[in-house]
């Protein structure tokens, strides 16, 4: 049983020869090697989760690509799970993931997991956030400065000559959407005769878009905003729907812009200006981070933030 252990675990132990013989076996046998057997008595798998906000926004599924890919890389394997922004289905993801014994967890949290995580941790299983900041230094993370791409989404707005912002996003307990939103007030106001109004949505889709969208445009014309800024390019995207079929023109009447820059936002109706991050590059950064904590033993608290920058399109052109 040892030669066929090394086969299977250390083929570098064994000569080519003896390795043929044995796989030969077992292909005959159709022999399934035991993995959770093996994690047990390991005490880790080479299996890394990832719960996500919404795996049906392409940002999401961009980064979820970028960690297989850097999974694959160290001959480890990928489990996601999408919270759909639920406190209830994230808890269950990460007691699956702390079952399941996984090489680490990577996270976008709906709400505050720092007790949840140092819990893992407690037991083993490294973590890492991705998409947010932790702001602990003995917790690891991968995003982006949110506040900087808010504050450049606004100003951007302002020197296309809008007045009266409206920013539509939510549930602000989504730190994302509050940094965002953190970002374009400051840009308001430091500026002079600059408003901006917040419309709170209750999830980040396109129907909560167009439900906004249709919100602004039932309002006298005179209570128009000259610009908005959704949360992210799902919302805008809705917004922009609900614009089309009304006579609402983007950017003539409104201007519009969104975040993340998916494809959907380049390649809508009207090509919707966008804050640019670097999904799939959070995704892989996120994975070298856990692994490299899963070889180490012990917690790195590295922070990891790249800077976001604008995608100017035809939603914001100047008039």
């Amino acid at each position: 049983m040892g030669t066929v252990s090394n086969v299977l675990n250390n083929p570098q132990k064994v000569s080519e020869e003896t390795a043929a013989r044995v796989q030969r076996a077992i292909d005959m046998l159709g022999f399934v090697r035991n993995d959770v057997a093996r994690h047990l008595r390991a005490g880790h798998s080479r299996t890394i989760g990832l719960v996500v906000l919404d795996l049906s926004n392409p940002f999401f599924t961009s980064l979820a690509r970028g960690a297989e890919e850097a999974a694959e890389r160290s001959n480890c394997a990928l489990l996601v799970g999408n919270s759909d922004q639920s406190n209830r289905r994230e808890n269950s993801y990460l007691d699956l993931f702390d079952e399941q014994r996984m090489r680490g967890v990577l996270i976008s949290p709906a709400g505050d997991v720092s007790a949840r995580l140092r819990r893992l941790r407690d037991r083993g299983t490294p973590a890492v956030l991705v998409d947010r900041h932790s702001g602990l230094d003995d917790y690891s993370s991968v995003s982006v400065d949110d506040v900087a791409g808010g504050r450049l989404a606004a100003q951007h707005l302002i020197d296309q000559g809008a007045r009266r912002l409206c920013f539509v996003g939510g549930p602000f307990e989504i730190t994302q959407v509050a940094d965002r939103h953190q970002g374009a007030a400051q840009a308001v106001r430091e500026a002079s005769g600059i408003s901006m109004e917040v419309l709170t949505m209750p999830q980040l889709t396109v129907l909560q878009g167009r439900a906004a969208g249709e919100a602004i445009r039932k309002r006298p014309r005179s209570e128009w905003p000259d610009a908005i800024f959704a949360a992210n390019d799902l919302l805008a995207v809705g917004v922009l729907q609900a614009f089309v079929v009304t006579g609402v023109r983007v950017p003539e009447d409104i201007l519009l812009m969104g975040y993340d820059d998916i494809d959907f936002a380049s390649s809508a109706m009207v090509p919707i200006t966008s804050i640019r991050q670097p999904s799939a590059l959070i995704g892989e950064t996120a994975v070298e981070l856990v692994l490299e904590e899963a070889r180490e033993g012990t917690p790195t608290g590295r922070q990891v933030v790249f800077q976001p920058e604008i995608v100017v399109r035809a939603s914001t052109a100047a008039g």
